[in-house]
């Protein structure tokens, strides 16, 4: 049994996956239709957790092989197929060698990089940089899971990081590929919002009205109330049901920082106890202090212009008009066209995200941080 059920990283199993019914039914439904799916939400929110519930599910773990990977550290195509290629890999090898045989036979390129022991066990040797060629080797990829013993579900997390490559018509390139590839159904997954809008909506973009879009919001309260006080019971804790809305109003309703302050305060409250709303905000200061090297550093790092703008935007927390001179005068910045500047470094950087007309810190925790100790 799992030491503390408020899972924070990775994925475990149906049993403490909370709610996400109808959004894994419609998921589900899509693919097995022949769709391919864009699930698009704030980051945190629970994509990647609810792609792998589906992934678990028997439907598509008898009769699919599933490969996820997260592209968000990814800098190049290069880099894009590198990491898919391993993902493939390693997915395959409970399956046998039969199943490694047919990667192996397609992608020729890699062969170099792909050994076996006398046992049949493959390890998988490429390092980046013996990857020359990165489209031909997308194109063998491709050709694999085109004729693969079974169908093949493929999600991309993160997806709006191939627009920032430096490669040419990289989407172009993708959707092509994509759209030949009839043995496979493929999940685009995405936190920048408008990014991933403007990617699956514009006319203008490869990926226009290739996809069924999803929008993932937060768990229903109600839901979540029900599942944190039954891992409470289980373990002979009690929890008060305001925590879940105090915890929901703190964390506003984003599923990682929902479970972070739980698996917290499960963690503070001992067996025969009762977890209260007084403890959420002790939670919250003791998450905080844990991480005050680490949100230090980050300031430290930023150049002092865009650290000004950054400390002002998480100290209104969701800024709007923050070129304007009651917001330039309110956190004594120096001129509109500075927080310009400033704004987009960040940015670029991903240390601000930008949502229907609001810039906030991508870190909510660190929010709390600047405005506990700014």
């Amino acid at each position: 049994m799992q030491s503390n059920p408020f899972i924070i990283s990775g994925y475990v199993s149906s049993e403490y996956f909370c709610d996400r019914e109808a959004e894994t039914e419609r998921l589900l439904h899509e693919v097995e239709n022949g769709n391919n799916v864009a699930i698009i939400a704030t980051r945190r929110m629970g994509k990647s957790g609810l792609i792998r519930h589906t992934f678990q599910r028997k439907e598509v773990s008898s009769n699919y092989y599933t490969f996820f990977v997260d592209i968000y550290s990814t800098r190049s195509l290069r880099e894009f197929v590198f990491m898919l290629s391993r993902e493939i890999l390693e997915k395959l090898k409970p399956y046998g060698m039969k199943a490694i045989q047919g990667f192996w036979n397609s992608v020729k390129s890699l062969q170099t990089g792909i050994s076996f022991s006398p046992m049949g066990e493959p390890s998988f040797n490429f390092q980046l940089g013996d990857l020359r060629q990165s489209e031909n080797t997308l194109d063998e990829i491709f050709s694999y899971l085109k004729h693969a013993d079974r169908p093949c579900l493929v999600a991309i997390d993160e997806f709006q990081q191939i627009a920032t490559y430096p490669e040419k018509n990289v989407e172009a390139l993708l959707r092509s590929y994509v759209q030949q590839c009839a043995n496979a159904r493929f999940i685009f997954s995405g936190s920048q919002r408008h990014t991933m809008g403007v990617m699956f909506s514009s006319p203008a973009r490869p990926f226009f009205q290739s996809v069924s879009m999803m929008h993932l919001e937060a768990i229903d309260e109600e839901k979540y109330k029900v599942f944190a006080c039954n891992h409470f019971e289980k373990n002979g804790k009690k929890l008060q049901p305001e925590v879940v809305s105090e915890v929901f109003r703190i964390a506003q309703g984003i599923t990682w920082y929902v479970q972070k302050l739980f698996n917290t305060l499960y963690a503070k409250t001992t067996k025969g106890e009762t977890c209260t709303k007084e403890m959420v905000q002790s939670s919250l200061d003791e998450i905080l202090s844990t991480m005050d090297y680490t949100y230090r550093e980050t300031l430290f790092r930023m150049p002092e212009k865009q650290k000004e703008v950054f400390i002002a935007i998480a100290k209104e927390g969701h800024a709007k008009s923050i070129t304007s001179g009651a917001f330039i005068h309110k956190y004594r910045l120096p001129s509109s066209s500075m927080v310009q500047s400033a704004v987009k470094g960040l940015l670029e950087r991903d240390y601000l995200t930008y949502e229907q007309g609001e810039y906030s810190v991508y870190d909510l925790f660190l929010t709390y941080w600047i405005q506990k100790n700014y």
